[in-house]
This record gives structure tokens, C-alpha cells and sequence, in this order.
């Protein structure tokens, strides 16, 4: 006979077994027994806002409230709960990271990874869930306003750079917001404009980067977009919401709108959306709120439209973990934000999106002989962290080039600044004054730097308008031609997230280094690569076009519409695929991008096979560093098809590869191709085809310098 105390250790140990045998809740249970707890109206509410930046919690359940934030350079400041204003915290102020842009610029997906990681960091210190970007968007005009806060007019390099951003933001504990799906391509009538583009754009330039975010980045949300596509909002495009997004791309997560860009409560209902922010007309007025609940209760919808919505917000909580966890604790995180860790991340950034596209023999400036440099421009002094609309940032620092100039160089160089332009609402505005003011700080110098370009004003690079022309505001074009007239020992270094027209003084000038806006530590990445301390290795993610009416849009396409709608005629013709073609000169190609040092490609191979429907194709060289100077390349991989039953670029971009090359260095590079880098689109069969045949695959240093090429057979 068993004593007790067997029998009690038995039960102890048969309640262990068979606890260690339960099978763990998956994602997926955990959703759907939150799910058949909920009311009907508290799922309704759980679809749609309670702030500007906030949804509903539900304590009985655990169900927090998700915060969200804009921020594709960072956290942005905190906002007053109902209204655009700020909360006038003391303690958010953040990180500022260089812009989209200028990240793709770098075409390093290393330095992608590690944007995310810190941005991560950043929201997570904030009490964030949920992070607005990043932008994904393609640069079809030059005009668009908010083309810096994307990265690139090719659909591949945005992937490249995306997935490696989503996946390390994503690792930290957050979710991120792959936006603007799809077709915002323009501010002008953003809110209203109806996009009429083919099926083939659509898949082959406009969607294959949101197709990336979700089938290889897992993105947990996307921001539907303002604009209409055939006809219908976006935020209530069956065909873009449900049966490509959720149906075709298999996404799980949740789909949110722009904030004011649902207009009907049976669309936003039945599309696909699945939680609607900021109500145009107050507080309650959400389309997704009262009026749905109405109509379901009316019998005018069935109940089970709200159970998806809520799936998939609740899988998103699960996601990040914070089910039943308590409103996050934002005390002491002044400390702990844009740590100097962090900082550092922001100025490799930029350093390495640094684009040099001219040099006669002025760069890098030997700052030993010069003893009075003029530095002019109203960019030298400007800091752009605090415009641009949602994307505004309270940066816990921000080095303007002037400042980073002084503090590199101030004990060895008198710099002498003149400001050069006046920033007026008025674009056109010259202020002669200051120009004359200008030429004679320069002629007294031994050298010039002109900081000039676009800045975060309304009608140049800022979210709601777009630019009026590809000029440069303010006269700046009368001023670089006047400095360069009373000292030819001038570099020009503009600063723009979208083209600019250069071409009136592009023939005068010595040297121009090109970046997009380069975040907190600006100035000291400027200063190192004007010093050569740092070689510039940034290359051109758009064609930088000789003037407006060379781009597509314009030649081809329309822009901005007519009667409320646009046609994209220039179809898959978008960017270098234009140029390339059609055989039109840009100022600077795409891809382009000049180094204080030399590089030499060799020995090239590509092999190839497609066995079994898959496509094996790896294309490897060697790359030499030529010159005095440790430096890094970018090596661009193209693939033509000269022979297609569909009219084709006559190149596009299928891979790319960063190398670091020490003086007299060499490295072999290899970049593998997969079986959609020799696909197109196929509107009638709906399907992506390899058309059997002949392909050549070129290798180079911009998409107009083509070093190698090979032809293959698949």
C-alpha cells in the first residue's frame, strides 16, 4: 500500500507531465480567444482611432492601446492628443536620422540594417508600437514633394533597402508601416486624384517594393494612400487591399489609412482597410465607428467584416508582445535617446550617401593651404529636422554644415559666411543685396563652398504641395554663376531629397557633391568628406534629368492630371528605363557617382542555369581599387532582353553589391539573380513570364557606364 506522501509526489508529478505536455497557445489561438470574447462594439472601436496617434484599449481584456508616430528620420515629437500641435514634452527629444533617400543613396543594405536597429531602439524608447515608414513610394516625377522622404525611382533598389530596414526595426520590438500603397506619386490633388496606370506598371514599377516588405520583410502593417486608383480611394480598393495584398501576397498584418483618407463606411467596411485614423469631421466622426455599427445592426452588413479587422489588429499586439501589459513607462528616456551609439549610426549614414558628381581636380580640399574660406548659402545654416510636415523631428542635435566646418577647422581657417539667399514665399525672390553681399566674401577668399538647394518649405520638399518647377528657388542660380565668376575656386554642395536643374552654371564650376538632408551630425559628415577624411562612395538613386520637360512624366505621361485624373502614360517607362531607351542625355544618370580614388572591373562571369522551372544565375567579377586612396564602390547589375514579345527597358537594375577596396586592392564580387530578374509582367495571362531565349547581363558603375556584359540562353 502507497503511503500519502507517494501518492501526493505521484499527482505532483502527473500534473507536471501533463502541464509539459500542453501544446503552447500558437499566434493564432491566442487571437481568436481574445476574438470571441470581445463585444460587437467594443471590436468596432478597436478599428478605428480614440487620438490622433492612438487606438482604443480594452482593460477587462488586456487589449492595449496601439501608439503610433510618424518618423521616417525618427520618432516624431509628441503631439497634443486631438490635434496637430505639440504635447510640449521636454523629454522626446530624439535622434535625427538622415532621410530615405539619402539611405538609399548609400546602396549599403548593411547600413539599412542598421538604421532599423536604431530607429527600433528609438520608438521603443518613445513607448511606441507602431512607426510610420518607411516611405516606399517610386519617384516618378521630379516634382513630388515628398520624394525625399522615399528612396529611388527603381522598384529593386527600394526593396533591397526596405526589407533589411523592416526586418531590423521590426527585431526591436515595434512595428513598422510600409507606405504610401500605392500610387502616391504626387502631393498636387493627393486627396482627390484618380491614377490611371496598367496592370503591367502596377506589378513591374509601382508594387514590387510593397511585395518585398510582405513576402520576405513580413512588414505587420501598410498605410493605404490617399490618392484613387481606377476609380476607387485606396484606403477602399478592393483590388489593392484584398485581392492583392491579403489574397495573391498572403499579408497578415493589419492595413490602416492615411489619416483622412476614407470617404464611405460600406467601401472602407467590404475592401479590406482595417483601421481607419484621424476622422475628417472630429473626434466621433469615423467612418469605421458609429455608421459601421449601424449597419450592421440594420442587417446592412454582416458581423463577421468587423472579425477580420480585429484578427488582424489583435495578431499584430501578439506580435509585438504586449497583450496585457501596462501603458509604456516613458520616465527617464530623455537619457536614453539619440545616444551617441545611435549618433554614430546616423552620421555613417551619412557620410556614405554622399554623392560626388563633379570634381576637376578641387576635391578634397587641401584645407592646409587655405587660409580664408567662404563658406555662403542659406543651407550652410539651416536645419531641416523641423519641417517637411508629418516628418517632423525635435532632433536632440542637429550639426549644420557651417558649424560642422568651424568645429573641424575654425583654429586653423578663417571662414567668413554671407548668406546668400533670402527664404521667402516667394520661390522667385532675388535679393541682390545679399548676392553682391556674397561675391564679395568670396573674392577675398582662397576658397568657396556654396551650400545651396531645396529645404522643407512649402512648395519645395515638404509633405501637401509640390514644386512648382526643378529650379532652384531664391535665385540661387544668379548667385552660384556671380561666386563662381569672382572665384573659380568654388564647390558647390546642394542639398535636395528631388531633382534640381543645374545645367545654367553645371559647366563652370569646379566641384559639386549632391546629398539629400543627412540628419543630426550633418556638418561633420560634410566637413570629413570635403577634407577627404571620408571618400564619398554615395551614388544617385534618380536621373538627374537636364531640365524639367526631359522627363518621362512630361514627354510621355501627364502630370499633374486633367479633370481629376492622371494617366500614366509613361507606363513602365519610369526613370532610367526612359533614358536608357529612348537614348536621352541626363545631367546625371541613375546609379551615378564619382570617388576620390579609381576602381577597374575584371575577369567576368556569369553562369547560368534554369532546371525544373527554377532560374540559377550567378554573374561574379573582379573589382580593383586603381587608386591612392582607400575607397568603396558600388557594381551595378543590369539585365536586357533583347528579343521580347513585350516591349522592355533596354536595361534594368537586378542586383548591386557595396565593396570596401583599400589603395591597389582588389575583390571578387559576386551578385546571384533570381528567376524574377528576367521576368516581365504579362497583363494578359496576369502573370509574371520568362520568356525562353537570349539575355545580356552587364555589370558597371551607373546605369549609362557599362563595363562588362555577357550574353547567356535560358
Amino acid at each position: 500500500m502507497k503511503s500519502k506522501l507517494t501518492l501526493i509526489l505521484m499527482a505532483v508529478f502527473s500534473s507536471i507531465v501533463l502541464n509539459s505536455c500542453k501544446t503552447p497557445e500558437s499566434d493564432d489561438q491566442k487571437v481568436e480567444k481574445l476574438l470571441s470574447q470581445l463585444t460587437l462594439e467594443e471590436k468596432v472601436s478597436l478599428i478605428h482611432g480614440n487620438t490622433y496617434f492612438t487606438t482604443p484599449a480594452i482593460p477587462r481584456l488586456g487589449i492595449p492601446a496601439l501608439h503610433l508616430s510618424d518618423g521616417p528620420c525618427g520618432v516624431r515629437e509628441e503631439n497634443a492628443p486631438d490635434s496637430w500641435n505639440s504635447a510640449n514634452w521636454t523629454n522626446d527629444a530624439t535622434a535625427y536620422f538622415p532621410s530615405l533617400t539619402s539611405l538609399a543613396s548609400t546602396w549599403n543594405t548593411d547600413l539599412a540594417t542598421d538604421f532599423g536597429n536604431a530607429y527600433g531602439e528609438e520608438a521603443v524608447i518613445r513607448g511606441k508600437d507602431i512607426m510610420l515608414a518607411p516611405g516606399m513610394n517610386i519617384n516618378r516625377t521630379p516634382l513630388n514633394g515628398r520624394n525625399w522622404e522615399y528612396m529611388s525611382e527603381d522598384p529593386f533598389l527600394v526593396s533591397r533597402i526596405a526589407v533589411n530596414y523592416i526586418k531590423a526595426a521590426q527585431s526591436k520590438g515595434i512595428a513598422v508601416c510600409a507606405k504610401h500603397y500605392a500610387l502616391n506619386n504626387q502631393e498636387q490633388d493627393r486627396g482627390t486624384i484618380n491614377v490611371e496606370a496598367s496592370e503591367r506598371a502596377l506589378r513591374e514599377i509601382y508594387l514590387p517594393a510593397f511585395e518585398a516588405a510582405v513576402k520576405e520583410g513580413e512588414v505587420l502593417s501598410v498605410m493605404g494612400s490617399y490618392n484613387k486608383f481606377r476609380g476607387k480611394f485606396a484606403c477602399q480598393n478592393t483590388y489593392l487591399l484584398r485581392d492583392i495584398l491579403k489574397g495573391e501576397w498572403g499579408f497578415r498584418g493589419l492595413v490602416m489609412s492615411d489619416w483622412g483618407a476614407v470617404h464611405n463606411t460600406m467601401e472602407a467596411a467590404t475592401s479590406g482597410l482595417d483601421l481607419e485614423m484621424f476622422p475628417i469631421g472630429g473626434k466621433g466622426d469615423y467612418y469605421l465607428g458609429q455608421p459601421l455599427l449601424d449597419s450592421i445592426k440594420a442587417g446592412k452588413l454582416n458581423a463577421n467584416v468587423v472579425d477580420d479587422k480585429v484578427r488582424r489588429i489583435l495578431y499584430v499586439m501578439v506580435k509585438l508582445n504586449i497583450l496585457g501589459k501596462p501603458e509604456p513607462d516613458t520616465t527617464g528616456m530623455a537619457a536614453k535617446l539619440g545616444t551617441p551609439e545611435r549618433a554614430m549610426t546616423a552620421l555613417k549614414i551619412a557620410e556614405e550617401s554622399v554623392i560626388l558628381l563633379k570634381n576637376n581636380q578641387v576635391l578634397p580640399m587641401n584645407f592646409k593651404n587655405i587660409k580664408t574660406l567662404a563658406v555662403i548659402g542659406d543651407n550652410a545654416t539651416r536645419k531641416h529636422s523641423r519641417g517637411g510636415g508629418s516628418t517632423i523631428i525635435k532632433a536632440k542635435y542637429e550639426i549644420t554644415p557651417l558649424e560642422g566646418l568651424q568645429k573641424r577647422f575654425g583654429n586653423s581657417v578663417k571662414i567668413n559666411f554671407a548668406q546668400g539667399y533670402t527664404v521667402s514665399k516667394n520661390l522667385k525672390a532675388i535679393d541682390q543685396a545679399l548676392i553682391a553681399e556674397a561675391v564679395k566674401t568670396a573674392a577675398s577668399a582662397d576658397a568657396v563652398l556654396i551650400f545651396g538647394g531645396l529645404n522643407h518649405e512649402p512648395g519645395l520638399d515638404c509633405e501637401g504641395t509640390d514644386k512648382p518647377d526643378m529650379k532652384l528657388p531664391y535665385g540661387q542660380d544668379e548667385l552660384i554663376k556671380a561666386v563662381i565668376k569672382a572665384n573659380p575656386n568654388t564647390v558647390v554642395v546642394m542639398i535636395a531629397g528631388s531633382p534640381v536643374e543645374m545645367g545654367s552654371w553645371i559647366q563652370d564650376v569646379k566641384g559639386l557633391l549632391y546629398t539629400s538632408y543627412l540628419g543630426m551630425e550633418t556638418g561633420t559628415a560634410l566637413a570629413g568628406v570635403l577634407a577627404g577624411e571620408v571618400n564619398p562612395s554615395g551614388k544617385l538613386t534618380y536621373t538627374l534629368p537636364v531640365k524639367l520637360e526631359d522627363s518621362p512624366s512630361f514627354v510621355l505621361g501627364e502630370y499633374p492630371g486633367a479633370n481629376g485624373t492622371v494617366n500614366y502614360k509613361d507606363d513602365i517607362w519610369v526613370g532610367y528605363r526612359y533614358f536608357d531607351t529612348k537614348n536621352i542625355k541626363p545631367l546625371f544618370p541613375f546609379g551615378f557617382g564619382l570617388s576620390y580614388t579609381t576602381f577597374a572591373y575584371t575577369n567576368y562571369k556569369v553562369e547560368a542555369s534554369n532546371k525544373a522551372d527554377v532560374v540559377n544565375c550567378v554573374v561574379s567579377f573582379e573589382i580593383t581599387n586603381t587608386g591612392k586612396v582607400d575607397g568603396k564602390e558600388i557594381a551595378q547589375v543590369y539585365v536586357s532582353d533583347p528579343e521580347s514579345a513585350l516591349p522592355r527597358p533596354l536595361k534594368e537594375l537586378k542586383g548591386f553589391a557595396k565593396v570596401s577596396l583599400k589603395a591597389g586592392e582588389s575583390k571578387t564580387v559576386q551578385v546571384s539573380l533570381d528567376k524574377r530578374a528576367f521576368q516581365y509582367y504579362d497583363p494578359a495571362t496576369k502573370q509574371w513570364v520568362l520568356e525562353p531565349g537570349k539575355f545580356e547581363i552587364f555589370a558597371g558603375s551607373s546605369s549609362d557606364n557599362i563595363l562588362l556584359k555577357q550574353q547567356i540562353e535560358l
